[in-house]
């Protein structure tokens, strides 16, 4: 284990986009570790207000909160000065948002990291940076033959649908949003060889649990739950079968944690972090377990598939795991029912099914036009 990250310090660790799902997780997470934290973050998400004054109910003289964008070079330099480490999440996080105001997407998700890695390299002190990256940069998996089994596209390769997708596929960026997030991880890691900026990358799968206020563009299963809670139907844009493996936010935590405490070995290094294949569940199968925990009937309708949504997508978990020591994965059954119980207890569901039902671009003050009835993909199938 390095050095870094192995006890407490004076100086705070930086978490970028902490009042955001993981980040609040991640902050809470270091601050009972003993760590002083400092957010940063704009506050642009509905409802995230609420992670904000959780953790300064939990831990008031460790959380320090900075409201700004991460476009604003001068207050990410700011924030970074004395930084021990720097957990980066600030981002925009939708694939429709960037195909309605892709220079938005860039500024925020390239030039947000720019200004972060920049103030990072100036300081030239070996400060690390965790980033969180996404799956999307390997583009839609559209080259992968698929079969449809019990609900769900599955590899018809027999030896991929056990590992999954690894390190080594080739990087193909799709959508405006995939080429945001792809170049700044590309970036994250040429910093580390260009510059010697101790960094990892994390690709993350979809990551769920307490604390997500999820929509139609972002955290569908908490989205999921939520509508069900409150007795609302449910948009599914394609025909529920795509595939994602899911990941419980703790297990998540614990691998950007143990990614900061071993960074001088795994500096320059990008991972894929998901649940893996005993995690890999349709949304149609999330529907059906969803339905089971609260005993009603979940009304959903089907609209288009929506440009770069991948039909399968599943992490290759073993460099990950192995790499930094993680353990098994919480089961994806066990996850949504300790997921839908904190709901329940936050009261939730109610108040939030009306504010975040929409699509992240109702947020950005643009409009989108009613969905269409489905229509079949085009797509190479096995078995279907």
């Amino acid at each position: 284990m390095s050095a870094q990250g192995s006890a407490p310090t004076a100086r705070p660790v930086l978490v970028t986009g902490g009042a955001g799902f993981i980040g609040a997780n991640l902050a809470d997470r270091l601050a009972t570790d003993g760590h002083r934290v400092h957010i940063f973050d704009a506050l642009a998400r509905p409802g995230v207000e609420r992670n904000v004054d959780w953790l300064k109910a939990r831990h008031p003289d460790r959380i320090t909160v900075t409201v700004a964008d991460i476009r604003d070079a001068g207050a990410v330099a700011e924030a970074a000065r004395n930084a021990a480490a720097v957990f980066h999440f600030a981002a925009q996080v939708a694939v429709t948002t960037s195909l309605v105001d892709p220079r938005e997407d860039f500024d925020v998700n390239l030039q947000g990291t720019i200004n972060i890695l920049e103030a990072l390299r100036r300081r030239g002190d070996g400060t690390p940076l965790i980033f969180a990256s996404t799956n999307k940069v390997y583009g839609d998996l559209a080259d992968i033959d698929l079969a449809v089994r019990d609900e769900a596209y599955l590899p018809a390769d027999d030896a991929l649908r056990a590992r999954g997708i690894s390190e080594e596929r080739p990087l193909d960026f799709h959508t405006p949003y995939g080429c945001s997030k792809g170049a700044a991880d590309q970036y994250v890691l040429d910093y580390s060889r260009s510059f010697g900026v101790p960094t990892a990358v994390m690709r993350m799968s979809c990551i769920y649990g307490p604390r997500q206020m999820g929509t139609e563009d972002q955290g569908w299963v908490a989205h999921f739950l939520i509508r069900a809670l409150a007795g609302e139907p449910i948009s599914i844009y394609g025909d529920g079968r795509q595939v994602r493996d899911i990941l419980f936010i703790d297990d998540a935590i614990e691998a950007y944690i143990q990614a900061w405490r071993q960074i001088e070995r795994v500096t320059g290094c990008a991972f894929n972090l998901g649940g893996g294949p005993a995690n890999a569940v349709s949304l149609l199968q999330v529907i059906g377990e969803i339905e089971a925990l609260t005993g009603a009937k979940i009304d959903a309708g089907f609209h288009p598939w929506r440009a770069g949504d991948q039909r399968y997508y599943v992490s290759d978990t073993r460099r990950v795991r192995e790499a930094l020591g993680l353990a098994t994965p919480v089961p994806w059954r066990a996850g949504l029912a300790r997921l839908a119980q904190w709901l329940k207890a936050e009261a939730l569901p109610g108040s939030l099914a009306a504010r975040v039902s929409r699509p992240a671009a109702v947020d950005t003050g643009f409009s989108q036009p009613a969905p269409e009835p489905i229509a079949a993909a085009p797509r190479r199938m096995v078995g279907a």
